[in-house]
């Protein structure tokens, strides 16, 4: 089960040829999905929960780097079977 303290060590591979995320909207998402699951750990009801994962987007990125989308969205259904577990 994933647990805030990993979301800190999480990295996606840059694009540079082809169309990404934007990668500060990822970034901040992450301090999001960070804080849901220090809330689950603390038993309290997260602000963000598996629906707002599976909602989540970004922007894509063309002619820049960007997170590697295939990446990104693995790791989102990861989180958002984590707060499926918790029961959010």
């Amino acid at each position: 089960m994933l647990k805030s303290s990993d979301i800190p060590n999480v990295r996606f591979q840059p694009t540079k040829f082809r169309e990404g995320y934007n990668m500060a909207e990822v970034d901040t998402f992450l301090l999001e999905v960070s804080a849901a699951l220090t809330a689950c750990e603390g038993r309290t009801v997260p602000f963000l929960q598996s629906d707002g994962i599976r909602n989540a987007r970004f922007r894509p990125t063309t002619f820049r780097q960007g997170y590697d989308q295939d990446e990104v969205d693995d790791f989102l259904d990861t989180v958002s079977a984590t707060l499926t577990g918790y029961g959010y």
